[in-house]
């Protein structure tokens, strides 16, 4: 049908504009770069020296030959940001929730999950062999009943997304911190998506909040607003030393490289130190989220600049995604299994560098599709 678009081949720089293969020039709707630091002249810099510096790679674990200087700076940045006592690299986001729980848990315990939570904080509550147990979303009521249905005796950890990844809304952390506490439960929060964009300097969604102190493990990614690859896991650091020594996704993967690490450290030195950055942020959000409501689009319960404009079918979300980049907008289209059946979704994410005549670009495309298509 010629509405396959996923693999998109990207020739330039990741901006708020990207060149697609054919030398087409488009606005990025799509990207999870909410600082807009991929392209920073101090994070290439800060790249380029630790390559020429450490070269590029480690060619081994952290456990046995993979620990550099630069890893251990910004495990110590990581964990003053977010605040707690240590922090622990891992290479990939995807594998700090898999290495984490599945330390953490086993087969005697239980673990609760938001029906929105990552893919790979399901992966990992597979991977503990932990007994899952499933609420609806930022439903408090059905969490608490599934509490009440567990053992008293029995361990008890709840996983949440800080800001979920597709809905763009919140995790009712104070509900969900004042259940885990009342149940004897520990609680982690998965800030993929919350770091660098809420909480005081970028701090995430606990800070947010105000329960840093409540929540026991704090999750990042370097790959959104730290404009890296790579993951991290926040706690006291009694939990940090033993699952440097338990997690066997730590353990046995290879280091991350040094280049990648000192990306992410320029990155958070920059978040910290410009707030207007996040101001931008939420402003380009609100300026794109109420133009879309004003148009009559379904943009759900989004309370971030992670926006989803729901279409429901996905033959007609996959045809309105062509029609968007060829009216020169990038945007992802998110589908069933990943979204409720009936609820496929173009899923919008802004950045702290997109203009507003930007902005004002795509609303226009955005009312010129949508009357062409019947769909406002």
């Amino acid at each position: 049908m010629g509405l396959y678009l996923f693999f998109r081949e990207i020739v330039s720089d990741l901006d708020t504009e990207v060149t697609l293969a054919g030398n087409r020039r488009v606005l990025m709707l799509g990207s999870n770069s909410y600082m807009g630091l991929t392209t920073h002249p101090e994070v290439r810099e800060a790249a380029k020296k630790a390559l020429e510096r450490y070269g590029t790679g480690c060619s081994g674990s952290r456990f046995l030959n993979g620990t550099f200087d630069i890893h251990l700076e910004l495990e110590a940045e990581l964990a003053d940001w977010v605040g707690k006592e240590a922090a622990l690299l891992f290479s990939t986001g995807f594998q700090v929730n898999q290495g984490v729980m599945s330390a953490l848990l086993n087969r005697h315990d239980y673990v609760l999950l938001d029906m929105c939570d990552h893919a790979s904080i399901v992966d990992g509550a597979r991977l503990s062999m932990a007994k899952a147990v499933r609420y609806r979303h930022n439903d408090m009521d059905e969490l608490e009943s599934r509490l009440q249905e567990i053992p008293r005796e029995k361990g008890k950890f709840i996983v949440v997304d800080g800001v979920f990844s597709m809905e763009g809304d919140l995790a009712r952390l104070p509900e969900v911190a004042r259940l885990a506490g009342k149940h004897e439960a520990a609680l982690m929060v998965d800030d993929a998506h919350g770091l660098g964009v809420i909480g005081n300097e970028g701090s995430g969604t606990a800070a947010h909040f105000d329960l840093t102190g409540k929540v026991d493990f704090i999750m990042g990614t370097f790959s959104k607003s730290l404009a890296s690859l790579g993951g991290f896991i926040a706690a006291d650091g009694a939990s940090i030393e033993y699952l440097k020594h338990q997690s066997r996704a730590f353990i046995f993967s290879a280091s991350m490289p040094p280049s990648s690490a000192a990306a992410a450290l320029a990155a958070l030195r920059i978040i910290r130190r410009e707030p207007e950055r996040i101001e931008n942020l939420w402003e380009n959000g609100r300026v794109l989220k109420e133009g879309l409501r004003s148009m009559g689009y379904d943009t759900g319960s989004s309370e971030t600049p992670i926006i989803p404009v729901y279409i429901g079918d996905p033959i007609v979300l996959m045809r309105m995604c062509k029609r968007l980049e060829e009216e020169g907008i990038f945007v992802n289209p998110v589908l069933p299994p990943a979204v409720q059946p009936n609820r496929a979704l173009l899923r919008l994410s802004l950045m702290a560098t997109h203009t507003r005549s930007q902005i004002a670009f795509a609303l226009d495309k955005f009312e010129k599709i949508g009357r062409e298509m019947d769909l406002i």
